[in-house]
């Protein structure tokens, strides 16, 4: 995150315009005043011979001024050249060429003369020149013939050309050559080979030209290498190549850039560093190039002058070369001449200062006439470089000329003098506005003029003294400068101009203005590829500026795409990609000013793949794998991974080898004999992982006998008069040789017999006609065509297993708690396993409920109980139930013959919690209590039990029990005061006890929650809302519309059968049970006949139709290592997986009361 300082541009404009402020005063152009050229073409001109030549002069002055030239030195008259024409008010030379004629014939030097009656002002001297590309010289070149090692030069010497042209080496297949330290081209032009290599002969070497005016590439014939080998290049000392010896001397001309230049040859290939005796580099102004075999020092001044060296280096040694620098200099301004503007009678001078090395020479000139020539003035005294002027007259007017020159250039500047009597006059318009933002240096312009020069004062709101000093600052020019805007600067400035012959003045109006900043500067951010990211650019500014906001990337102007989205205050990207990478500059910018704040994004990415493998240092068993890494895309690189593949055994398939640190990019391989390697690399940081790398070439190793046998040997039966032998089987890096097979050993352990062998090349072999679950030894070797293995370690296996012959007996049964029986049994012996004992399993299933006529699953459920034990227990039973068990022996193979069944009942436990509490609060009278009996009874329901307490925040009352008949489903509850609520905790109980309770509470006063149907009287009745009636009546015509259609199907259908659903009879008090039907019932909670409660707690039929059906019959359940059931309740209904197909709708008191609700 960074404020971004003002561009250089701001600073030096802020110089130009303190410049322009102390210049000197502009005489306006409706008075008299001599000629001035105003723009010139440069001293060297250069142009193209295909277009037409323009000369450019142009001038000002009252009255306008003419023009004439001179072509070396003498009258080039323009009217005697068809093809010379001037531009019209101008002194620009046109020569036309579409006629014909050659643009050579007019090469010199020109100047141009502007003239009016007030006198004569000159242009510099312009030398015309045509530009030139001439064709390479044609020639046949010998192959170079060179030995490896040695060092080589390939001459260009291009044509000359004016300009000189750009050089570069290209293959005559217009490939560039590549240059690095050892191969570089000089600034001659020339192609230094530091040391030559046999890929030097890969191609060829042209040399090409590009002259920058005809924008034509000329080629020279190409040079062909032909490199002579050796058995071993031997090393040597460093040399130069260019330039020659130990010292040589170089001049240059102040303000152009010096290059200094060294190329060495030697093997290996030196390395260059620059020093300067004495002293120190300028580290401002030098730079290295050319792979430091250049350096480059720019705008050279006299301090850059003394004494260079360069040291070449390698390990087998060094040398030095000495270059001693000259700095000349061709003239430059210490003090220009400038117009000079009197009134009558007044003195004046005009300075002529330059300095160069040597020295130049001062030459004044008049009208463009020498100064020695021209009629005499007794006014006007010449003092070297200066002319005096005392007591000047309206006679005195002219252009002077001052040519200062030495052997390496001229300057030549016109200065007029001119003669007026002209009283103060503003040259702005009136009453400007200048806005301007505070703490700023501003200015306030007041351009004048009057002869004499008039003095200029400033005052704020007219009034106060002067202005000038502290603050402010008035300029030569008028303008008066404040230094730093404060608020209490704004206001309206008066300038007053005064000189001898009146006074003048002008009015500016100040506003200032609250600066532009951005308070919170968007912040360098690191992100990983595919990211968010946000840059905050939150700014302040003087309301009555307009705002634009707006990014840059790179400093360039950002393209806000469909992955970005630019909000006021940010700017965010979406899906992060390293194109996004860069520096994002806010410019927050009104018509005043503006505020930069940059940021730098940085994207981490997974790596480039490496590239360029090579495989070096091949050995029997091991090689030496060198990598160039890619980029790491700003998230150093962690590790390597080296992968191989080979092509015998699975072909394509690449396999991990090694890993490396992210330091290291070669590594020594260890290789296992007989595989035809091949490798790759990836590279892995924090993003993510690279691309494998391109596959390097193939590396076959020897053979050798394996070291290793398979692993993981087995033997098992997988039918009863069998052993299946199995093994991992040994890869390509294991198998050592070709052919790779295995030799299976195998013998019964008791018996101490021979071994039985066998060669098998795949991974398992089966063993027939075995006795059932007999143990045998096992060996398996590996063996290829280069020998055996090692031998091969002792493995026990068995051989398939047969069903048990005996089952578990004197089973025990002993009923721990309504849901729970512990058993015991004795073992069987091991000779009826035939195999291994896995486990004894108990098989139960739920015979009958001791609820009367309730429907049962019978569905047979198992309890495990692993290993060679004598106990268990079988948990999650259901209460008050008959059930059934036997008990088997289980082996590999399966279940034995099941046990003796035996018979246990489980006793009555308490019930589940009742279902679905609701509390309703119609008034603040009342609460209104329902719910819905126990899923699960688990045994006869005596009743419910209810526990209320009231509170109000913190206060609890005393706690109040109610106890219900199992058939009352409701309670309604007075209610003490209207603040307090209620907490509500009911449960349901058998014989046994109180079952899980539910707890709810009364719902908040309308002050504590939001309003609910509970206070739909005491708050704005919603029974009186106008949309509330309209829909109480869609709902009344909808429920009578389904009483009709029921009605209508009742009468149609009668009756339905269902004492053929039955095992239990109707009651006698059945009307219907002569015909064995009864009616359907048009209420759905309406009680059936005959559902009363009886003195031995027999429940009616009320509000539930729930089955013990729903409890969780069917279903396996699973067990703990004791037996116990750690499986779950399920609900299954389906008639195909009930056992029976019988109803659950007998008219038994308990199963009356599930079967309606």
């Amino acid at each position: 995150m960074a404020r971004q300082q003002p561009p250089p541009w701001v600073h030096t404009a802020f110089l130009f315009c303190l410049l322009s402020l102390t210049g000197a005063i502009e005489i306006p152009m409706d008075l008299s005043q001599p000629p001035t050229i105003t723009k010139q073409s440069v001293k060297e001109h250069i142009v193209d011979p295909r277009d037409n030549i323009l000369i450019e002069c142009e001038a000002k002055g009252n009255p306008a001024p003419s023009f004439h030239w001179t072509r070396n030195s003498r009258f080039f008259n323009i009217a005697k050249d068809p093809r010379v024409s001037m531009r019209r008010r101008s002194g620009t030379l046109v020569i036309d060429f579409r006629s014909g004629g050659r643009p050579e014939e007019y090469e010199g030097e020109y100047q141009c003369f502007a003239r009016n009656k007030f006198g004569t002002a000159l242009s510099n001297r312009i030398r015309l020149q045509v530009s030139k590309s001439p064709l390479w010289p044609k020639e046949n070149l010998d192959p170079v013939v060179v030995q490896e090692g040695a060092p080589l030069t390939l001459q260009c010497n291009p044509p000359p050309g004016l300009p000189s042209p750009v050089i570069f080496w290209m293959s005559s297949s217009m490939e560039p050559i590549t240059q690095d330290k050892r191969v570089s081209q000089g600034h001659n032009g020339d192609l230094y080979f530091s040391n030559v290599m046999l890929q030097d002969m890969q191609t060829d070497y042209s040399c090409n030209a590009r002259f920058h005016f005809t924008h034509t590439i000329q080629q020279k014939n190409p040079f062909n290498l032909k490199v002579l080998t050796t058995r071993g290049v031997a090393e040597r000392t460093p040399s130069f190549m260019y330039p020659q010896g130990t010292a040589s001397s170089q001049m240059v001309l102040r303000g152009m850039d010096l290059l200094l230049e060294c190329i060495a040859s030697g093997v290996p290939t030196p390395d260059i560093a620059w020093y300067k005796k004495g002293g120190d580099l300028p580290s401002d102004k030098a730079k290295f190039e050319n792979f430091n075999k250049a350096l480059r020092i720019t705008n050279v001044s006299e301090e850059d002058s003394g004494e260079y060296f360069c040291l070449a280096s390698n390990k087998m040694g060094s040398i030095r070369h000495t270059i001693s620098v000259r700095v000349k200099a061709a003239p430059y301004w210490l003090d220009e001449p400038k117009n000079l503007i009197l009134a009558p009678g007044e003195d004046g001078r005009l300075v002529c200062r330059a300095n160069g090395n040597p020295k130049p020479t001062v030459q004044w000139m008049v009208n463009g006439e020498p100064l020695q020539s021209a009629p005499p003035n007794p006014n006007r005294e010449v003092a070297g470089d200066t002319i005096i002027f005392r007591d000047t007259q309206i006679s005195s007017r002219a252009v002077y000329q001052c040519n200062t020159s030495n052997e390496h250039g001229y300057l030549l500047a016109n200065a007029f003098v001119s003669v007026l009597d002209v009283p103060p006059r503003m040259l702005s318009p009136r009453n400007q506005l200048i806005r301007v933002i505070l703490y700023n240096r501003t200015r306030l312009d007041c351009p004048f003029f009057g002869s004499p020069i008039p003095t200029l004062r400033w005052f704020k709101n007219g009034q106060g003294s002067n202005l000038d000093g502290g603050n402010y600052h008035v300029y030569e020019n008028g303008s008066l400068e404040i230094k730093m805007i404060r608020k209490e600067d704004q206001g309206i400035y008066t300038c007053v101009a005064t000189n001898i012959l009146g006074k003048a003045e002008n009015q500016v109006r100040l506003e200032v203005k609250d600066p532009t900043r951005i308070y919170r500067m968007p912040e360098d951010q690191v992100a990983k590829r595919g990211t968010t990211v946000q840059l905050e650019c939150r700014v302040k500014h003087d309301p009555s500026l307009k705002l634009t906001v707006y990014w840059l990337k790179d400093d360039e102007p950002l393209y806000v795409g469909n992955r970005m989205k630019k909000e006021e205050d940010s700017l965010t990207i979406f899906g992060v990609a390293e194109r996004d990478q860069g520096s994002y500059t806010c410019v927050a910018s009104t018509e005043l000013d503006q505020d930069l704040a940059k940021a730098y994004l940085t994207v981490l990415g997974r790596p480039d793949r490496p590239r360029d493998l090579e495989l070096t240092d091949l050995a029997e068993r091991s090689v030496r794998l060198t990598w160039i890494p890619g980029d790491d895309n700003n998230s150093p690189i962690t590790d390597y991974v080296v992968q191989f593949e080979e092509d015998q055994f699975q072909p394509g398939v690449w396999h991990d080898h090694s890993k490396f640190p992210g330091s290291v990019n070669s590594a020594i391989l260890q290789l296992s004999p007989y595989v035809n390697y091949q490798f790759r690399v990836i590279a892995i940081n924090e993003v993510g992982s690279s691309h494998p790398s391109l596959p390097s070439e193939r590396y076959r190793t020897s053979g050798a006998p394996p070291e290793s046998n398979p692993s993981d040997v087995k033997g098992e039966g997988t039918r009863k008069n069998n052993m299946e032998i199995t093994w991992t089987p040994m890869n390509a890096t294991s198998a050592f040789g070709p052919n790779l097979r295995y030799i299976v050993k195998w013998r019964r352990r008791e018996t101490r017999e021979t071994w039985n062998n066998v060669t098998v090349w795949g991974s398992r072999y089966v063993v027939g006609q075995t006795p059932v679950y007999v143990p045998y030894e096992i060996r398996v070797q590996a063996e290829n065509d280069f020998g055996k293995g090692p031998e091969p370690d002792t493995v026990i296996g068995y051989s398939g297993e047969d069903y048990p012959r005996a089952a578990p007996t004197d089973v025990k049964i002993r009923v721990l708690n309504s849901t729970a029986i512990s058993l015991q049994w004795n073992r069987v012996y091991s000779d009826t396993v035939q195999g291994q004992l896995r486990e004894y399993r108990a098989y139960y299933w739920r015979e009958s409920s001791l609820l009367k006529n309730l429907w049962v699953s019978q569905k047979r459920q198992q309890a495990g109980f692993p290993g060679d034990r004598l106990r268990g227990v079988v948990s999650r039973l259901f209460p008050y139930s008959n059930y059934k068990l036997e008990m088997a022996v289980v082996n590999g193979r399966g279940d034995g013959p099941r046990s003796e069944t035996k018979e246990f009942t489980t006793p009555e436990g308490v019930p589940s919690a009742p279902r679905r509490f609701r509390v309703r609060q119609p008034n603040l009278e009342t609460i209104n209590l329902e719910w819905d009996h126990p899923e699960h009874p688990n045994g006869i329901l005596i009743g419910y039990t209810l526990k209320y307490v009231a509170f109000n925040g913190t206060k609890v009352g005393k706690q109040i029990a109610e106890n219900f008949s199992p058939n009352q489903t409701k309670f309604t509850m007075q209610r003490a005061d209207p603040v307090s609520r209620y907490r509500f905790s009911l449960s349901a109980r058998t014989q046994v006890g109180s079952g899980e309770a539910v707890t709810e509470e009364s719902p908040a006063p309308p002050n504590e929650a939001a309003p609910t149907a509970a206070y739909t009287n005491n708050q704005a009745d919603i029974a009186t809302q106008g949309w509330f009636i309209g829909l109480m009546c869609a709902v009344a015509l909808l429920v009578l519309t389904l009483l009709i259609v029921c009605f209508i199907k009742r009468s149609r259908g009668g009756k339905y059968p269902v004492r053929e659903k039955k095992d239990v009879p109707l009651g006698p008090e059945d009307p219907k049970e002569e015909d064995g039907s009864f009616d359907y019932s048009d209420e759905d909670n309406k009680p059936l006949q005959g559902s009363q409660t009886s003195l031995d707690g027999t429940i009616k039929q009320q509000e539930s139709d729930d089955s013990l059906v729903d409890y969780g019959e069917g279903g396996e359940g699973q067990f703990n290592e004791d037996g116990s059931f750690i499986g779950q309740y399920t609900v299954k209904k389906d008639k195909e997986e009930t056992e029976g197909n019988e109803s659950s709708e007998a008219t038994s008191p308990v199963n009356a009361i599930y079967s309606l609700a």
